[in-house]
């Protein structure tokens, strides 16, 4: 019996198959793809639905026009901070950690906090000349998220990752390939178009066989991820809470309005 695609709960995430592709789209151009706890909701049931439709055999994650995300709304983070329940950024965290089917991304312009941090759940990654990717935390007195403090040295090594990570400075989507996160960079023209080539070509294999290698392929990490990134949520609320954090928080907001 096969499974009906549902429509996405949140106006600024599209849904749409293409073939067995199955593509989610972040689409708020006019706040840089800023992600909302609405938007985090879409995105996790995007990833549950396509892992549970026998259509589907591939995920592709992009951003609308020249931008994949720019992070967390700090507005609606601010907003959702003190709720008890589990966020929805963290049960969008949570379903790519368990992804049997293989994730593509498509990277143009801005990648900054999460937009890099979940780029190391995907397994195929294609970033455009002109992208920049971004780890700011100890920047706005945070710390890693989304696993990224085991992910990240475990694919660069833990200088490179350490640059990354306790520098928080902008990086190229050259530099992102230098250091293994990114398979191929291309004009920023081409980079959905191959994501695109790349996922028919997935897709048109045996899944079973393609799932089953992806997951020998992350059964090491994935037994360490769900508790690194309880871990790191313990440590991100203990220091979003400090003096510092908010202090950095509320001149942002503060320049915002």
């Amino acid at each position: 019996m096969s499974h009906v695609l549902p429509n996405s709960s949140d106006p600024y995430i599209h849904y749409r198959l293409e073939g067995k592709v199955f593509i989610l789209q972040i689409d708020r151009p006019d706040k840089k793809n800023a992600l909302t706890q609405g938007m985090y909701q879409a995105l996790a049931t995007g990833i549950r639905e396509a892992e549970a439709s026998a259509e589907v055999k591939v995920v592709l994650l992009c951003g609308a026009e020249d931008c994949f995300t720019s992070g967390n709304d700090v507005n609606d983070f601010v907003q959702h901070e003190t709720q008890g329940s589990e966020r929805a950024s963290v049960q969008f965290m949570k379903a790519m950690v368990h992804m049997r089917k293989p994730l593509i991304a498509a990277v143009n312009g801005l990648a900054i906090g999460i937009g890099t941090t979940l780029l190391l759940h995907c397994d195929l990654i294609y970033a455009a000349e002109d992208a920049f990717l971004q780890l700011p935390f100890t920047r706005l007195g945070l710390c890693p998220e989304a696993g990224s403090s085991v992910l990240a040295p475990a694919l660069m090594g833990h200088q490179r990752a350490a640059e990354l990570l306790l520098l928080g400075e902008r990086f190229t989507a050259a530099k992102a390939k230098e250091v293994g996160l990114v398979n191929e960079v291309l004009p920023a023209g081409r980079v959905f178009a191959h994501a695109m080539e790349k996922a028919q070509a997935l897709a048109a294999l045996p899944g079973e066989a393609v799932q089953t290698s992806k997951h020998l392929l992350k059964r090491q990490q994935s037994a360490l991820l769900d508790d690194t990134i309880a871990l790191e949520l313990v440590n991100f609320s203990r220091l979003l809470h400090s003096e510092e954090a908010q202090g950095i928080l509320q001149a942002f907001l503060n320049k915002r309005s």
